[in-house]
């Protein structure tokens, strides 16, 4: 269940402050928004850094919450990615970095957060066959991945 669900006496402005907690101790949280139609999760603290946050999606929680953790310390430690950039993750993740085209559309925790000015980068993994959400045999059977972006659109400053 969700943190929310299981405090159903809390309110929002609580759940600000758990999320504040989590971003002092890690550098960044990440909120999962579970969906039978298209699940996503994305990061919450890297804005303050001067960074995007980063999106995922059509993946299970355990993947997604990996695959972010992962961007993130890399993005904190080494360099942010540009949209159009790729990039190979251990576990054979490979995918493409996208800007969002709308980040207050898909990341309203973040923008509750930190207000208009949030960034946001989608990580648009590839299926088993290396293919990508932008060819017709992406995924077959499989989980789809809406792209929230357009393909190698810069970030706005």
């Amino acid at each position: 269940m969700c943190w929310q669900c299981d405090h159903p006496e809390a309110t929002r402005a609580d759940y600000h402050d758990v999320l504040r907690r989590k971003i002092l101790a890690h550098g960044w949280a990440v909120q999962y928004v579970g969906s039978e139609r298209t699940p996503f999760g994305y990061t919450i603290g890297l804005h303050p850094a001067g960074l995007p946050e980063l999106l995922v999606a059509g993946l299970p929680p355990e993947t997604t919450l990996k695959i972010l953790n992962t961007l993130a310390g890399y993005m904190v430690r080494e360099v942010e990615p540009a949209p159009g950039d790729t990039m190979q993750l251990a576990d054979e993740w490979h995918g493409e970095f996208v800007a969002v085209a709308e980040p207050h559309a898909h990341m309203g925790l973040g923008l509750e957060l930190y207000g208009p000015a949030l960034r946001g980068l989608q990580f648009v993994w590839r299926d088993r066959d290396g293919h990508t959400p932008w060819c017709p045999d992406f995924n077959k059977g499989g989980l789809r991945q809406p792209v929230l972006g357009n393909r190698s659109a810069a970030l706005s400053p």
